[in-house]
């Protein structure tokens, strides 16, 4: 079912109130990738009365009025995406259309998202229900963190919002535990995976640089960084406290992952696959094209590039559902009315990392001092496709599905690096699951660059683009890679993207168009060194194009024939 929108779904299903009011940048759509839509399902689960009101006019009470006040609280999320990413480009202009709106014009999700909504929610209703943040944006703004649109540091958004509680993460586990002791009057203090603001420092906690120390000093920032980063594994994470001013920022330590069994569950509650009807009479949604009919078969990423938020919200370790939960969903989607016999993706964060593990990771947490695939992938992490070599095949014969398509980007290198199973993985995504092209993402091709991006050297690439056409000739098929490049990202100049140019043209033989400019978002190693000009790992200064138009002529290079 669609969680209710309007007054009237709330008659219908004979509700007089809500228990939780959800408030989303995104349009609403009843699937498992919008994280308000999981959240919603989860509490209706446990018996809660849960509404939604995705992209309210900021301007008036016409839509943040249109269900009433909740009795526990408000949640309040800027989408999948943070809202400062999703409405300006790496060059800081604004960007003319959004996937997540309907009708497809960015003209529905405000800056600063977070702040906006909870203003909203305050200036209209004068109870002081508790207001919840969460999601993406909350989970990368969470401390204090560089803003690169205001080109400065930043306080916690819980700070800016002066809202009571922040969940980060996931939350699903979180929001259970928390919604309750809110509802029962309880001290929520202790839940694992939240924030909230204290008067006084927390002991056994590990005391973090100050909003003051970081803003004078970057290389306290740099070591408030550090600290923040090793501490995300709910198994070895200690809990942070940072001064704000007079008050503190309390961190409580990472949420324990679901188990197998609860993200199975979560996975197969009764989603709609669509957008709701009050929404979709506005427009198209263009995202919807892409997750409609798309199957997530784990969460988490042990790839660990600097650039990306992903470690920062979901985590190393791989959370992989069972063979069993996927299977029957995705027959229940041959049963949906839009189904056309085609599954758009079937991944996760990457494509092939299905349950990969590592013992260590499983009983002591992520390993602080050492990464699992950087500069070479681990010994002790079990990189096998063979789970994922079963399960393709399995689903390859439900009825009802005419083709499966990988559309999450794969790790070449763990295929080249898998000696036993990799071939084999790439012989069935070649001869089954391609539409045509293949998506990687090698990012660069100089190892000094691939370095401070956390990723592995490109010597895997020419090895993984020969197999690929070796086993599409064999094929009999004509298919062909997609390259993804960044310009840009700090310790890139001019020369190394020349290279590149270089690189693709005599190497790969191709024009690459796939090519986007560095954006520095909210706590990433990458966007550390973007703001202190050096590598924070060995204190060695380097070269940051901070030129909007010098930006724009790395990326021209390689894209425009230079």
């Amino acid at each position: 079912m669609f969680i209710p929108t309007t007054k009237e779904e709330m008659k219908i299903l004979g509700w007089d109130y809500l228990d939780v009011i959800l408030v989303s940048g995104d349009v609403y759509i009843d699937c498992y990738y919008d994280g308000v839509a999981v959240i919603g399902k989860v509490l209706i689960d446990a018996g809660y009365k849960v509404g939604i009101i995705s992209q309210p006019d900021v301007n008036s009470d016409k839509d943040i009025s249109r269900l009433g006040e909740p009795r526990i609280y408000w949640g309040v999320t800027g989408g999948c995406v943070d809202s400062m990413v999703a409405n300006y480009t790496a060059l800081k202009k604004k960007r003319h259309s959004d996937d997540l709106t309907p009708g497809g014009e960015n003209n529905k999700r405000p800056d600063r998202a977070l702040i906006k909504y909870t203003n909203l929610i305050k200036q209209y209703y004068k109870s002081n229900k508790p207001i919840v943040l969460g999601g993406v944006e909350a989970s990368l703004r969470r401390i204090v963190h560089y803003d690169y649109w205001d080109d400065k540091l930043r306080k916690p958004v819980i700070f800016d919002c002066k809202a009571d509680v922040l969940v980060y993460g996931a939350g699903e586990v979180t929001i259970l535990e928390l919604t309750e002791k809110i509802k029962n009057q309880e001290d929520y203090s202790e839940v694992r995976g939240i924030c909230i603001i204290g008067k006084e420092t927390k002991k056994g906690f590990i005391e973090i640089p100050s909003f003051d120390e970081c803003k004078e000093d970057k290389d306290k920032f740099a070591k408030m960084f550090k600290e923040f980063y090793r501490n995300n594994d709910p198994l070895n994470a200690k809990g942070l406290v940072q001064k704000i001013d007079n008050r503190f920022l309390i961190q409580n330590p990472p949420q324990f992952l679901p188990s197998k069994d609860y993200l199975d569950r979560i996975h197969e509650y009764d989603y709609e696959r669509d957008v709701h009807p009050y929404y979709k009479k506005q427009g198209k949604v263009k995202a919807l094209d892409t997750v409609q009919f798309s199957v997530e078969i784990h969460r988490g990423c042990y790839g660990e590039c600097n650039f990306c938020s992903i470690t920062v919200h979901q985590g190393r370790r791989i959370n992989s559902r069972s063979k069993e939960s996927i299977i029957r969903e995705i027959k229940n989607i041959t049963k949906h009315k839009d189904f056309k016999g085609y599954i758009n993706d079937i991944g996760g964060p990457t494509a092939n990392m299905y349950e990969n593990q590592c013992d260590i990771q499983d009983n002591h947490g992520a390993c602080k001092a050492k990464r699992c695939s950087f500069p070479n992938l681990c010994d002790q992490m079990d990189n096998n496709h063979k789970p994922l070599i079963d399960l393709m095949a399995e689903l390859r014969k439900i009825p009802g599905i005419k083709k499966i398509f990988v559309g999450s980007g794969v790790r070449y290198d763990l295929v080249i690096s898998d000696k036993k199973n990799g071939e084999r993985y790439l012989k069935d995504v070649v001869e089954h699951h391609i539409s045509g092209q293949m998506k990687i993402a090698p990012e660069h091709i100089d190892n000094g660059v691939l370095s401070l991006m956390g990723k592995p050297s490109g010597r895997d690439v020419k090895d993984f683009r020969d197999k690929f056409y070796e086993l599409t000739k064999k094929a009999g098929k004509k298919q062909f890679l997609t390259y993804y490049f960044i310009a840009g990202h700090p310790g890139c100049d001019g020369e190394d993207m020349r290279n590149l140019k270089d690189f693709v043209n005599n190497e790969l033989k191709l024009q690459p168009e796939q090519v986007q400019v560095f954006t520095p978002t909210p706590s990433t190693y990458s966007t550390l060194m973007y703001y202190l000009e050096k590598n924070p790992m060995t204190n060695e200064i380097i070269f940051v194009e901070k030129s909007l138009k010098a930006k724009k002529v790395q990326k021209e290079i390689v894209v425009g024939g230079r």
